[in-house]
């Protein structure tokens, strides 16, 4: 279904199954799109407080500003703005550093499959990282052995 499907649905199986089927596709075309915003919200949001609040130098005074961030929007918009919901959009901005890959796969996956994504992917880098500081390797020749 696209934004300006007007096709009508006529089958044999009568006017309540058409409609029926014409309100289940619109259905199922509006959460894609909300599912797809929903993840480059959380996307661009993960990345604003790990490129602005979380810098390098600033991670302990960051993590202050992310739990009084957090309380003010839970206060506004409810729970989905949590200190670990921010967390997790950090990490989300982490794993998946380009935009453009976000926008790509979020028309495809919604928040929930980013999520099972990306742990494991935070994981990985975070213990290469961790092998890449302890053989004094540059992670990009780590990640270039193992394809990733």
């Amino acid at each position: 279904m696209s934004e300006s499907d007007t096709s009508i649905i006529q089958s044999n199986d009568g006017i309540t199954a058409d409609v029926r089927s014409m309100i289940q596709q619109t259905r199922e075309g509006i959460a894609r799109v909300v599912n797809s915003g929903i993840a480059l919200l959380y996307w661009r949001i993960g990345k604003r407080i790990q490129t602005e609040i979380l810098g390098h130098e600033r991670a302990e005074y960051g993590k202050e500003i992310l739990a009084t961030l957090s309380q003010q929007l839970t206060d506004e918009f409810g729970k989905g703005y949590s200190y670990s919901a921010l967390t997790r959009m950090v990490k989300f901005a982490e794993a998946f550093s380009e935009g453009e890959i976000v926008a790509t796969l979020s028309r495809q996956l919604g928040w929930s499959h980013f999520k099972e994504i990306f742990h494991p992917l935070h994981f990985v880098r975070t213990k290469l990282e961790a092998k890449a500081r302890e053989t004094d390797k540059a992670l990009r020749e780590i990640l270039g052995k193992i394809g990733v």
